[in-house]
C-alpha cells in the first residue's frame, strides 16, 4: 500500500432485522496502522495512524514532542512500509537529536490517547507558554468554516471514520485540512503541513472533528494557535489549560450554534 492511500475496499454481508442477510456489499474503509517512529534510528515512539501524508505528520509530530520549532530543522523524512505497519525514520540535527535522547522511550500509543507512555505526573501536566498569536475571528465567519468543513473532508466521505483538522482564514474559508483514524495524528499532520508550507498559524484557527481533550489543547497551545473550535464537546482539563494559556476554545460547535467557556472565577 503507497502512503498516499487512507483506505481500502472491504465486502460486507448487510444484515437487517426482519430478514437476516439479503446482500453484499463493498465499502471503503479506513487504514489503520502501527507507525514507528525513529529520530536518527533511535526508536522513540509506535502511533496507530492512517499512512498518509506522513511526511507532514513527522514534522507536525516532531514540533507538537518539542523536538523541533521549524519544520527545516529536520533534514529527511523516510516513510517505510514494513512487514506489520510502517516506520517512519527520522533525521534531525545533532543538536536537536540530543533532545531525542534525553526522552527517547518505547511507547505504544492507541489512536484515542496521545499520552500513553508518559513517564509521569509532571510531564503530563508540564507548564505551556503563553499564545501570543492574537485573531479577530466573527461568529459567522466560525460557523461559516463549520457549514463548509465536510465538503472538505474526503478521506472521512469514503469511509465515514475519519477524523480531520482544518486551518481556517479569519473570514471563515478553509485553506488546508488533513484527516486521520486518530484525532491527535490529524491535528499533528495539520501542524506539519502547515510549517512546511510556511504558513503562519497564528494568521488563522482551527477546527477538529474531535471532542477537545487535555492533549489536542495542548497541541493548539505549543504551536501558538490563536483559536481552536472543536465540533464534540470538551473535557475540564482541555478548558482549564486553555485559559491559562490563552487560547480561545470554542466546543461542542454545530452549524447552529458552539459553547465559549467563560472565565472562571476563585
Amino acid at each position: 500500500m503507497a502512503p498516499d492511500q487512507g483506505s481500502k475496499p472491504i465486502h460486507f454481508s448487510v444484515l437487517k432485522p426482519d430478514r437476516g442477510a439479503t446482500e453484499t456489499i463493498e465499502r471503503s474503509i479506513i487504514v489503520e496502522a502501527p507507525v514507528a517512529i525513529e529520530y536518527n534510528a533511535i526508536g522513540y515512539a509506535v502511533m496507530m495512524a492512517t499512512p498518509v501524508d506522513l511526511e507532514d505528520y513527522a514534522i507536525g509530530f516532531s514540533m507538537s514532542e518539542g523536538l523541533i520549532s521549524r519544520a527545516d530543522q529536520i533534514l529527511a523524512v523516510d516513510a517505510h512500509k514494513a512487514d506489520l505497519g510502517w516506520i517512519l525514520r527520522i533525521q534531525v540535527p545533532a543538536e536537536n537529536a540530543e533532545k531525542v535522547f534525553a526522552r527517547a522511550r518505547q511507547r505504544v500509543s492507541e489512536s484515542s490517547c496521545g499520552l500513553c507512555g508518559m513517564d509521569n505526573l509532571e510531564e503530563v501536566m508540564r507548564p505551556l507558554p503563553r499564545v501570543t498569536a492574537q485573531i479577530d475571528v466573527s461568529d459567522a465567519a466560525m460557523f461559516t468554516a463549520l457549514s463548509a468543513l465536510r465538503a472538505h473532508q474526503t478521506l472521512n466521505a469514503q469511509t465515514g471514520s475519519a477524523h480531520a483538522a482544518a486551518f481556517c482564514a479569519p473570514d471563515g474559508s478553509i485553506l488546508m485540512t488533513r484527516e486521520d483514524v486518530g484525532r491527535h495524528n490529524a491535528l499533528d499532520k495539520l501542524i506539519g503541513a502547515l510549517a512546511r508550507a510556511h504558513i503562519d498559524i497564528a494568521a488563522g484557527f482551527i477546527i477538529l472533528t474531535a471532542r477537545c481533550s487535555l492533549e489536542l489543547a495542548q497541541k493548539a497551545i505549543l504551536a501558538n494557535c490563536p483559536m481552536l473550535v472543536t465540533i464534540s464537546a470538551a473535557t475540564d482539563l482541555a478548558i482549564d489549560v486553555a485559559e491559562k494559556s490563552g487560547l480561545r476554545l470554542i466546543s461542542l460547535a454545530r452549524a447552529d450554534s458552539a459553547l465559549a467557556a467563560m472565565p472562571q472565577i476563585g
